[in-house]
């Protein structure tokens, strides 16, 4: 008992860390940025283009569900759209809770452990659902970067293709060492996972459109997210060419995944404005509309995790109508 009551206490613990390290960051911005300028791109947005942006984000999210469910189910985790939708929606209001986007992926895979069928199945199915994410947002970056090359001075594309090529020799190198690393050098349970995990494959490798129908829905909802953002980023006085914004936006959302910061707040701003004002922004607004862009994914994850609360509870509420009368409730999936 005393160390449950710890757990909410570290937990709290850590989210104000966290929250210390965004903070320690949006200060260090604003040593260098004028905060009259963030100021002035915040009240340039108008209250009807945050709501629009708003309901678009939330729509968009609806494929970023479906693309979770194909993956799962693919794998033999056989979730209805409802229970997909908990669990995703879970994990976007978890990224708020958890470190980086990473820890909103650990309290989705958790919740559909505890729903899916097959638990070798979830978690290569939440394995590839990031991986998907991941090859867009690095296809993305790349198609921008190889557009708006003539949008820099020199130095600063050197200085990008250095850090480009830093990334893809370290993925190399990782996908190397996994491939060559004997499995008969892990424990046995591990080894008994790896063989659940190769069936899970084998399902998925069975339905080679699910995976495509997945990758595209994955493309459809960054260039929905990199699209709102732009428009986002207009209202608040940041004029760029789309092909700047192609290259500079995936970049800046992958650095979310470093987690010092809570939900990335701080860190994606600064990244940002760093990769923007080689092409001519003013690093002020840059960080203005980021910081308006914060409020949508912010607002998007509270509502996240309302709905997820409310399909929870009409989970609970079926299973209790559909108690034996011994009291035993009997194991159904909702449609």
């Amino acid at each position: 008992m005393p160390e449950m009551s710890r757990q909410p206490r570290k937990i709290a613990w850590r989210v104000a860390l966290r929250l210390g390290g965004s903070a320690a960051v949006l200060l260090l911005l604003f040593r260098f940025v004028p905060f009259a300028q963030v100021w002035q791109a915040l009240g340039n947005l108008p209250a009807p283009v945050w709501l629009g942006v708003f309901g678009a984000y939330f729509c968009v999210h609806l494929a970023g569900v479906q693309k979770y469910k194909l993956m799962l189910n693919g794998a033999g985790a056989e979730l209805s759209f409802a229970q997909a939708a908990r669990c995703y929606f879970t994990g976007l209001f978890g990224v708020l809770l958890l470190p980086s986007v990473v820890g909103g992926d650990v309290l989705k895979a958790g919740l559909a452990l505890r729903l899916g069928r097959s638990k070798a199945g979830v978690l290569l199915g939440s394995l590839l659902d990031r991986l998907l994410d991941l090859t867009a947002l690095v296809t993305l970056a790349a198609t921008g970067a190889l557009l708006a090359p003539g949008e820099l001075h020199p130095a600063d594309r050197r200085g990008f293709l250095l850090v480009l090529g830093v990334i893809a020799a370290v993925a190399v190198v990782a996908a190397l060492f996994l491939a060559l690393l004997p499995a008969r050098r892990f424990p046995f349970w591990i080894r008994r996972w790896l063989a659940r995990l190769r069936l899970a494959w084998r399902s998925v490798a069975k339905h080679p459109l699910r995976v495509l129908s997945a990758l595209g829905l994955g493309f459809f909802a960054q260039l929905g997210f990199l699209s709102l953002t732009v428009l986002l980023a207009a209202a608040c006085g940041l004029h760029l060419p789309y092909r700047v914004w192609l290259f500079a936006w995936p970049i800046a959302k992958l650095s979310a995944f470093v987690p010092i910061s809570q939900a990335g707040i701080g860190v994606r701003e600064a990244a940002l404005a760093g990769l923007l004002v080689p092409f001519g922004a003013a690093a002020g607004v840059v960080v203005g509309a980021g910081l308006a862009w914060e409020t949508v994914v912010i607002s998007a994850a509270l509502i996240g995790g309302l709905i997820s609360l409310v399909l929870g509870r009409c989970h609970a509420g079926q299973a209790r109508d559909l108690e034996t009368p011994s009291g035993e409730a009997l194991r159904v999936r909702t449609p």
